[in-house]
């Protein structure tokens, strides 16, 4: 999961972009980068860490240009942060490019080893992104005229990189002196959004993961980028679009309206605040199957994605709904923090209850999902602690029970306490005294109930269906193998910044 932003304005970019990862800092907190365009030279700037640790004045400052591209990155390989790993990343042969992307290539040790033996380019890391955008270079050489190109041959190139590409990919690129390019895998699983600005000046556009950042930016939505089709922004701000994919099917990630994406986000046609609402009101029949309802003192959510769910469970259930813990909103999101040593210590710090809620009370605890437990257990742990006298838990989302390959943290199967395990024990896992889980059928509702056309998902980490098609035991045990390596908490390099000027020539070779 990363957020990324493209922008094309008639005014410098470097404060829109910033302010945009701001908006879009929940979906990575590993590292930021900007790179801005000036003429035919690129200016970028990434480091580790939030975005307000990255960027200082000097820094915006030398982001100059009125088009630009922004990333924030969290890692999903399981490994310590390689700096060299931080986007967008860069290359210029035959075009100067720079690309940041969300998501995750799941060919990438085949198309890398096609890089070196067939293309003749040279992967520096051990990134996927970086793959991505060699195979995109690679095919605008090919679809190029000379070294020139026109909007016929960007396209040609897209459409390249979906034969080439499996897996879950959205993008945003510049190529120097040409303009600003986004991209959507054929199965759309990861979001991507763009809208417009009116100026005197002239029309400017924004491209982003979620439509939160252009309505915090005053852009107006245009519209989702459909699954496979490109969108190619000129240097002149003319907008053409294109459909580069044979097959291309909507299948979105059902885990960003669980817990990914900000309430506040409108994600392909879905108000994701009304589908956790609709998550709620559906898990709510599935409480009252489960547990007697007159046993339930008080609903309680875990902060902050699970609140609107519950407070919709608890209406249903005519039961009260209370705010039993306050987040200390200065701690990362737990679920992306690597390691689960860090990741115990940080629920005490994120987390505080307000005791009075839970003391000689029999609460049900409402969570967005339940992926390793680790949260969950100490949550429990809390509430009993707070005089809690029984401890109910539901969840609105399914059991994870399979990795997710396409751009999420949950990888390993060794990880996933639903892997291999019924309800109960679960439940006795994490110390509650019954546990609820949401229906994967009533999940996929409470989104296709806000749009009807919209009816197929990746759900892989639920059911273990994979849209691309190409997963199988022998990838999971390769993936599972790269988390078994040990982590490094500070390698040296994760203290560094990087700031880069990247003078090109038009088509510029190495």
């Amino acid at each position: 999961m990363c957020g990324i932003l493209g922008v094309l304005a008639t005014s410098p970019v470097n404060q829109l972009l910033y302010d945009g990862l701001m908006v879009l800092q929940h979906r990575g907190q590993d590292s930021a980068g900007i790179a801005t365009a000036e003429g035919n030279t690129f200016h970028l700037h990434k480091g580790p860490g939030l975005v307000r640790d990255v960027f200082r004045t000097r820094n915006m400052r030398a982001l100059p240009g009125n088009c630009g591209i922004g990333h924030v990155r969290y890692p999903t390989a399981g490994s310590a942060f390689n700096f060299a790993e931080a986007q967008p990343f860069y290359v210029n042969s035959p075009f100067g490019i720079v690309l940041g992307h969300n998501g995750n290539l799941t060919n990438a040790e085949q198309l890398k080893e096609e890089m070196f033996r067939m293309d003749r380019r040279h992967i520096n890391t051990n990134s996927d992104s970086e793959v991505l955008l060699n195979v995109l270079a690679h095919e605008l050489q090919t679809a190029a005229h000379g070294y020139e190109l026109d909007v016929d041959s960007i396209f040609q190139a897209v459409a390249g990189v979906h034969r080439r590409c499996r897996g879950a990919y959205a993008v945003v690129a510049l190529i120097a002196g040409y303009g600003l390019l986004a991209f959507r895998d054929p199965h759309g699983i990861r979001p991507l959004i763009y809208g417009r600005n009116e100026t005197p000046q002239g029309t400017e556009y924004l491209v982003a993961s979620e439509s939160v950042a252009l309505d915090t930016l005053g852009f107006e939505v245009v519209r989702d980028i459909e699954p496979g089709e490109a969108i190619f922004i000129d240097f002149k701000h003319q907008l053409h679009s294109r459909q580069c994919a044979q097959q291309p099917m909507y299948s979105p990630c059902l885990f960003e309206y669980v817990y990914l994406a900000r309430p506040d986000t409108v994600m392909d046609g879905v108000p994701v605040y009304e589908a956790r609402l609709a998550m709620g009101e559906l898990l709510a029949e599935k409480v009252k199957q489960s547990i007697p309802v007159e046993e339930i003192d008080v609903v309680i959510p875990i902060p902050d994605s699970s609140r609107p769910s519950a407070m919709e469970l608890a209406q249903a259930l005519g039961i009260p709904f209370r705010e039993g813990f306050v987040k200390n909103r200065y701690v990362g999101r737990t679920f992306i923090m690597p390691g689960q040593a860090k990741r115990r210590k940080s629920v005490r710090q994120k987390l505080n209850t307000v005791g009075h809620e839970f003391k000689g009370k029999r609460v049900l605890l409402v969570d967005d999902s339940i992926v390793r437990g680790t949260t969950s257990r100490e949550i429990v742990e809390m509430a009993r602690a707070a005089g809690a006298t029984k401890v109910y838990f539901a969840s609105a989302a399914p059991p994870v029970r399979f990795p997710n390959v396409y751009g999420i943290d949950m990888p390993t199967r060794a990880e996933l306490i639903a892997t291999g395990r019924k309800e109960s024990e679960i439940a006795s896992e994490i110390g509650a005294d019954a546990l609820v889980y949401q229906d994967l059928a009533a999940l996929k509702q409470s989104v296709t109930r806000l749009r009807a056309d919209l009816t197929e998902f990746d759900a892989s980490c639920f059911d273990g269906t994979y849209v691309t098609g190409d997963i199988d035991d022998a990838y999971l045990d390769h993936l599972e193998g790269r988390h078994d390596r040990p982590r490094n908490e500070d390698d040296g390099e994760g203290r560094a910044s990087h700031q880069m000027v990247l003078g090109l020539a038009n088509g510029g070779q190495e």
